[in-house]
């Protein structure tokens, strides 16, 4: 198992405030909203649940009873709540919430080490809305293709991993040789990026090629995570000042001519 545990930040000239914002109010929304995860009405209220996503319309279930069918044990699962607020908001509060512990822990150590690089070169606020595209866009990733391979649409999907998973493929075009620093078995190595996060997409794409089977690949939104992923990869450009400064300058020189 590859984890990482951090990078290399020698180069970094800002402190990185919206990436700590953003890691305390996920903190944040599952302590006292979701209430490490017990608060099932609040979760299953501003999660985003595809068939919302569609309709435009607010769905309201009842608690219902299913059989897991790896293991045979029957579990009850709640029912969706209403959501006190359109229903495509839900894109956005769905990103600020886990399903438990693991969920949460998880990614906020791959937004810790690397959201602060991302954030010192796009700066404060380019940094804060590229963070919410690449969640949007992976978010509306999973309901395309749960829609395309036929899912259940009433599942309701939440984490931002959608967005952090953009974090990472912007990381990975600009930073791709950077060391990153990962526990591998017992041992702490040091990774180009270009290896860390690329053995990270690879199980991203793997495990969710189990979808095109109709699988629910364990509840993980992995369509979420290559969308979102791919989206930073691709926007980060847009984003980034440093080449919008190498465009600029030849023009500013021809005018002053």
């Amino acid at each position: 198992m590859l984890l990482p545990i951090g990078d290399d930040n020698s180069d970094r000239t800002i402190t990185p405030y919206v990436n700590y914002i953003l890691i305390a109010i996920n903190i944040f929304v599952f302590i006292f909203f979701q209430a490490f995860g017990t608060d099932a009405a609040f979760t299953y209220a501003f999660s985003t649940v595809p068939a919302e996503i569609i309709t435009g319309m607010d769905i309201v279930t009842q608690p219902h009873l299913e059989v897991d069918v790896n293991t045979g044990v029957t579990f009850s699962v709640p029912g969706l709540q209403p959501t006190p607020v359109p229903v495509y908001f839900t894109l956005i509060t769905s990103m600020f919430m886990h399903g438990g512990w693991a969920h949460l822990g998880g990614n906020m150590l791959y937004l810790a080490i690397f959201g602060d690089n991302i954030e010192n070169r796009l700066g404060h606020f380019r940094y804060l809305v590229f963070y919410f595209v690449c969640g949007i866009i992976a978010s509306l990733s999973h309901v395309f293709s749960t829609v395309m391979l036929h899912q259940n649409s009433l599942v309701p999907s939440l984490g931002a991993s959608g967005a952090i998973s953009g974090v990472l493929g912007a990381y990975l075009l600009l930073f791709p040789g950077r060391k990153v620093h990962a526990f591998l078995l017992w041992f702490i190595i040091s990774i180009p990026a270009v290896l860390a996060l690329g053995v990270w997409i690879a199980f991203q794409v793997i495990s969710g090629l189990g979808m095109l089977g109709g699988e629910e690949s364990g509840g993980v939104a992995y369509a979420a995570h290559i969308g979102g992923f791919i989206a930073g990869f691709l926007l980060i450009k847009l984003f980034d000042p440093v080449k919008l400064k190498v465009v600029s300058e030849p023009f500013i020189r021809r005018v002053r001519r």
